[in-house]
């Protein structure tokens, strides 16, 4: 009976980390660290970013943002994802809804808490960062290009964080965030168009269903051929150390990827564009130490005098 116990309650564990998607968390944190110590605040040495503890209550905060607003989402597409994602929803639905309230409305709770420490101006952006989060799962990403476009300023908003706590702007992060928004919205698009069994059984309108396959596969080549822009800044213009490799494997992988754009017209031929995007997302957040190797190359950039 005991064993039992602990088996089922294993198994919520399991389940919440699955609704929190806790294996792309990790992620965002490293990416908001690298993204500090090499872009937002390069002036700074790398132990003084790693050990200041507001930046670490504001990367948090994002953490736990995004946490809750994974379950918000989960909470919401549940019907949807008993046709696009039956594994993934039969593992979900080990924790109940309420509970995954319950959690949502307590790391909401917290995160507003914690940043109080910051400065208020930081409670009202995860307020914010909050409530539109909530707004995009209820409404916005029922809504075709809206919906999209939205999905993307989310996942930029914690870099953005970043940025309003150092006050730090160069030209080279509007390219930075340019790619990067661009690549997301083209993974918004992909994922719609491998889930659009679901969507259009439960009304979402978005662009694959509004519009149709082909129009979507046109959009989604238009914002592959206009990463053309940020690339273009990034290795030719701004001095982004070695980091450019990154980048002139990007483009090579994103010409393979719009030849198969054209080709791809069942579920599994978008999740191996999704899975492309997906890899050169992470990619480029473990490239961002090109920018300068010495801190990984010089131990002593990571320790004080």
């Amino acid at each position: 009976m005991v064993r039992r116990q602990t088996k089922l309650t294993m198994m919520k564990i399991i389940s919440m980390f699955s609704v929190v998607r806790g294996y792309n968390i990790p992620v965002v944190v490293l990416a908001q660290y690298l993204s500090a110590i090499f872009i937002f605040a390069p002036e700074k040495r790398a132990l003084h970013v790693l050990l200041d503890a507001n930046l670490f209550v504001i990367i948090l905060a994002s953490a736990l943002t995004i946490a809750s607003g994974y379950i918000i989402n989960n909470f919401y597409d549940s019907n949807k994802d008993l046709i696009n994602r039956p594994q993934k929803s039969k593992l979900d639905r080990l924790v109940s809804q309420k509970t995954k309230l319950n959690v949502y409305f307590s790391l909401n709770f917290f995160v507003a808490l914690i940043a109080f420490f910051v400065s208020f101006r930081a409670v009202l952006f995860f307020s914010g960062y909050i409530f539109l989060i909530w707004l995009y799962s209820h409404k916005l990403k029922r809504l075709a290009i809206i919906g999209n476009l939205t999905a993307a300023i989310l996942a930029i908003l914690p870099f953005f964080a970043i940025l309003l706590y150092y006050k730090n702007f160069y030209p080279e992060i509007v390219a930075h965030a340019s790619f990067l928004g661009i690549l997301i919205l083209i993974r918004e698009i992909i994922k719609d168009l491998e889930n659009i069994q679901g969507d259009l059984a439960n009304g979402y309108q978005t662009i694959p269903v509004k519009y149709g396959e082909k129009i979507a596969h046109q959009v989604v080549m238009g914002l592959v051929v206009s990463t053309v822009i940020p690339l273009f800044f990034l290795i030719d213009v701004y001095d982004v150390g070695f980091m450019d490799f990154y980048f002139y494997g990007a483009a090579l992988a994103l010409i393979a990827f719009a030849l198969r754009i054209p080709l791809s017209q069942r579920k599994q031929d978008y999740l191996i564009l999704h899975l492309i995007l997906k890899f050169l997302i992470v990619l480029g957040v473990f490239s961002i130490v090109l920018i300068n190797p010495r801190v990984l190359e010089n131990a002593r950039l990571l320790l004080p005098n």
